[in-house]
């Protein structure tokens, strides 16, 4: 009996690679913080999450060749501008605080599903090793 990964691993391997995108994003808007009229810019995770569990449910699209990886990350039009909690002079959405809190809530998420994934890894080469 074959193992398939895509059921073993979940919706995890996909969580990463948009939580990694994510990062890119927010260490973008924490390295603009002082750039004049930068504006802060962010991904709706858990609506892009739900995109692709639907996509999951048999409303995926194909592949164009077998080499492909079956993965989603964020283009330009799935970015969105941070409304800012208190203006600035120099028209910068940046709040370095705020996006401090976001790049730390970001990284232990991803080190979360990391964890979870290598804790399947283990459990599958126990079922294949037979112990």
């Amino acid at each position: 009996m074959a193992i398939s990964f895509d059921k073993a691993l979940g919706i995890h391997p996909q969580a990463m690679l948009l939580r990694e995108q994510r990062s890119e994003i927010l260490a973008a808007n924490l390295a603009n913080a002082d750039t004049p009229n930068y504006k802060a810019r962010d991904i709706d995770f858990q609506a892009m999450m739900k995109g692709e569990m639907d996509n999951r449910k048999g409303l995926s699209l194909g592949t164009t060749h077998s080499g492909h990886i079956d993965a989603f990350v964020p283009d330009d039009s799935d970015l969105l501008y941070r409304q800012p909690n208190q203006a600035s002079i120099d028209g910068n959405t940046v709040d370095a605080a705020d996006e401090q809190v976001r790049f730390s809530e970001n990284s232990v998420m991803y080190l979360s599903s990391l964890r979870f994934l290598g804790d399947k890894f283990k459990g599958l080469q126990s079922a294949i090793r037979g112990e």
